[in-house]
């Protein structure tokens, strides 16, 4: 069964074209989805963004228990959509199978490494998608995207039949454009939510910081709007700790781990990689374990810092990333600046392996902009109705994308 539609986006990998119908009724009854070409499908293979992947691993023998629990449910499955290569990225762009378009933001990138399902979901040719989030993957690209988006909380979904890029922060993900959509997906992928009595929030200043003054107003509404909602609002750092410090103990905690993970297979196989992507491999292969050994020493410090600081009842506020969607001709060294600010946000609830859900909105320059919510661990589904609530309210105002 082929695709029931064109990929008028450039979303698909050529080995994605194929179709799953539900395997039961229920909740998702009429909705169709994409996978991250991440995720096995049985007799499918799954290439992970690399054309030697793809070549060296067999068709998959099982499906990931997510995407069988979404047919379960009612949904269709139209295929896999592009990553970045084995998802060590979040710019969104793929030297073998193309940059996927970004409807949104024609002349810039969706972001990555869930470019493709950012793009699927965008250009209206699925309902949902579902994605990963190991450092930013599906953060970065419902901002660029006007998408919501769930980083969930680490180890609450089962990563089995789904390539890792770094096991210690992999999180499983899914996009939406419409708030309905994306709760119908949580109810089934997390089940009944733990109600959460929210206490206060918390905008998170050294995040904001990072981020490009358009999202500033975004933020203020948001918090505006948590306000009326009876949620006190504070402000405050994530931790005393500058988060180029946390920039950097995620970025050697996660290289490691990631190049123990594909060592053998990068040593035995060569594959041919993007330059970027490649420089990153080599960084990875330098890092020793006493380096990362102490990496993990400060990742402990500070994933207990705003684990403290939340509690099991407060909500941070903070930006999504901290630019627009890059454009598509953007200077190498600009995307770098940028990605180093993005990573000082995102690594927030990467290194306390907290949920983070993007609220898309219109930003002042008429281009998306996430303002999102980080949670405590196992708050995914309040977190959720939580964030809806608010996107609810501000579209009421004409303030909501």
């Amino acid at each position: 069964m082929t695709l029931p539609f064109d990929d008028t986006v450039g979303a698909w990998v050529p080995h994605g074209h194929f179709s799953v119908g539900p395997t039961g009724s229920g909740p998702l009854d009429g909705l169709g989805f994409a996978a991250k070409d991440l995720y096995d499908v049985t007799g499918h293979r799954t290439g992970a963004g690399n054309p030697d992947w793809l070549r060296t691993h067999p068709p998959a023998t099982q499906t990931s228990p997510l995407v069988a629990g979404l047919l379960d449910a009612g949904a269709a499955l139209h295929g896999k959509v592009i990553t970045d290569e084995l998802a060590y990225s979040i710019q969104g762009e793929n030297m073998h199978y193309g940059t996927p378009r970004n409807t949104r933001a024609p002349d810039r990138v969706c972001g990555g490494s869930s470019s493709g399902s950012a793009a699927a979901v965008a250009g209206g040719l699925v309902d949902f998608a579902l994605g990963s989030d190991t450092g930013g993957s599906t953060r970065v690209p419902a901002s660029y995207c006007g998408l919501w988006g769930l980083r969930t909380t680490h180890g609450l979904l089962s990563t089995q039949h789904v390539v890792p890029l770094s096991p210690l922060f992999d999180t499983l993900t899914w996009l939406a454009a419409r708030d309905a959509v994306f709760t119908r997906v949580g109810d089934v992928l997390l089940g009944p939510p733990r109600e959460v009595s929210w206490r206060e929030a918390i905008v998170l200043t050294d995040a904001c910081a990072q981020a490009d003054p358009v999202f500033g107003p975004l933020v203020d509404a948001v918090a505006g709007a948590l306000q009326s909602a009876g949620l006190p609002v504070a402000r405050a750092p994530a931790s005393c700790t500058d988060l180029e410090t946390w920039r950097r103990a995620y970025v050697t905690v996660s290289a490691y781990d990631a190049w123990q993970t594909h060592r053998d297979w990068i040593t035995r196989e060569q594959p041919a990689f993007a330059p970027a992507i490649a420089g990153r491999w080599r960084a990875a292969a330098a890092i020793r374990a006493g380096e990362a050994a102490e990496a993990g020493a400060v990742q402990a410090r500070l994933r207990a810092e705003v684990r403290e600081l939340l509690g099991a009842d407060r909500v941070a506020v903070l930006p999504s990333a901290s630019s627009a969607a890059i454009a598509r001709n953007a200077d190498p060294a600009a995307v770098d600046a940028i990605r180093t600010q993005t990573f000082r946000i995102t690594s927030i609830a990467g290194l306390a392996g907290l949920p983070q859900v993007n609220i898309p909105f219109i930003g002042g320059d008429g281009l998306p902009a996430g303002i999102s919510l980080l949670g405590p661990a196992g708050s995914d589904a309040a977190l959720i109705r939580l964030a809806v609530s608010v996107g609810r309210a501000l579209s009421a105002l004409g303030a909501h994308s």
